[in-house]
């Protein structure tokens, strides 16, 4: 685009300065070759020195009036005058229409581009006869045509041309528009993943590994206060690497080196150990790799879950399922506690977390809750 830019500048102001260059050969033609009388040589030295001064001041000087159609109507007006006046004067001066096509074709458009440049044209034949002929031949109407024809022609190509030239480049600087807009939105996007998967993982490991090291000491007696701090130890090293590995944005260190069922296993049998309430991990299906997202998605499901379970139902076992399909796989926890009114969920960052996680990978999240009937959590994602 900026080469683009550079280029067009530099030809647009070679077309500005050529008007003023053949209007200057011209005129040294005129004075070197043409036979005149001193009072004719004067008058068009005169004709000239106007003509100058008409281009500079109502286009060269006073840019901002070519997109004024009124005031260019006056000045293509003007041109005209005076390439006719000059035209009948001397032939040479028929090179001057170069200019007017110059000048019409950036500064009119529609019809009255057309009528300019023609008329242009007729007044170019007419100055190469010296005048209209009074025995004009048909060589002249034939010539006169031609003359036309092709100024129309050029102009319609050139017209159509620049057109094209300046769609291209509204359509380069909408692309460019719209490719930094969309830098910036993948930018905000990722930034706003970032902070989703942060406060995730935060949530998930950080603030339940706290959770449970606080529920530790607070339940620590004289009588097993060695083994409940052990318990708090053990949570707070594994919470320490977990934190470490949301960092790096690293898997969970049950999926290092085993599949998802027996992550699941590892997670449930570890909760069971600390908080005292059986879980019963089952699988269904042929069991198969997934992509670690897909697996990270659902063992931190299930540790919220398990979380969950915890901290608000009371139960007394827990049951999780891992269901493998034909082109899904499903997590279903279940367990006998409090339940909840789904009416009125919790303020908490648990049910929303565990949805933002399923459906970021083009899943879904059902519970299914009353009071005093238990809660059922079901994640489902393309496997």
């Amino acid at each position: 685009m900026a080469a683009l830019d550079r280029w067009e500048r530099r030809l647009v102001a070679i077309a500005h300065v050529i008007p003023y260059f053949v209007l200057t050969v011209t005129t040294v033609l005129y004075a070197v070759f043409t036979e005149q009388t001193v009072a004719q040589r004067w008058f068009t030295y005169g004709v000239v020195a106007c003509c100058f001064a008409w281009m500079a001041w109502w286009f060269t000087l006073h840019p901002g009036w070519r997109g004024r159609p009124r005031l260019m109507a006056v000045f293509i007006g003007g041109m005209v005058v005076f390439y006719a006046v000059l035209g009948m004067q001397e032939h040479w001066f028929g090179v001057v229409s170069y200019a007017l096509y110059v000048y019409a074709s950036e500064v009119l458009r529609g019809r009255w581009m057309f009528v300019v440049v023609a008329l242009t044209a007729v007044l170019a034949a007419l100055s190469l006869f010296g005048g209209y002929p009074v025995d004009a031949q048909a060589a002249f109407w034939l010539l006169l045509v031609v003359f036309v024809v092709l100024a129309c022609t050029f102009t319609y190509v050139g017209h159509v041309t620049t057109e094209q030239a300046r769609l291209r480049k509204e359509l380069l600087e909408e692309n460019e528009g719209l490719h930094a807009q969309l830098l910036v939105q993948a930018h905000e996007a990722g930034v706003q993943d970032e902070r989703h998967r942060m406060a995730g993982e935060i949530h998930d490991t950080l603030a339940q590994g706290l959770a449970g090291i606080i529920t530790q000491l607070s339940a620590a007696t004289d009588a097993d206060w060695e083994r409940r701090v052990a318990v708090a130890s053990e949570l707070a090293r594994a919470n320490l690497a977990e934190a470490r590995r949301s960092v790096h944005a690293l898997q969970p260190p049950a999926l290092d080196s085993a599949a998802l069922h027996e992550a699941l296993d590892d997670v449930a049998s570890g909760w069971s150990k600390h908080n005292g309430v059986p879980v019963s991990v089952t699988l269904t299906g042929a069991v198969r790799e997934m992509h670690p997202e897909v697996e990270v998605a659902l063992l931190r499901t299930a540790q919220e879950a398990l979380a969950n379970v915890a901290k608000h139902a009371s139960a007394s076992r827990v049951g999780l399922t891992l269901s493998y399909m034909e082109d899904v796989v499903t997590l279903d926890v279940r367990d006998d506690g409090v339940g909840f009114d789904l009416a009125r969920p919790s303020d908490g960052f648990g049910l929303p977390a565990m949805r933002h996680r399923v459906n970021r990978l083009s899943g879904a999240l059902f519970v299914e809750s009353e009071p005093g009937a238990g809660t059922a959590i079901s994640a489902r994602v393309p496997a």
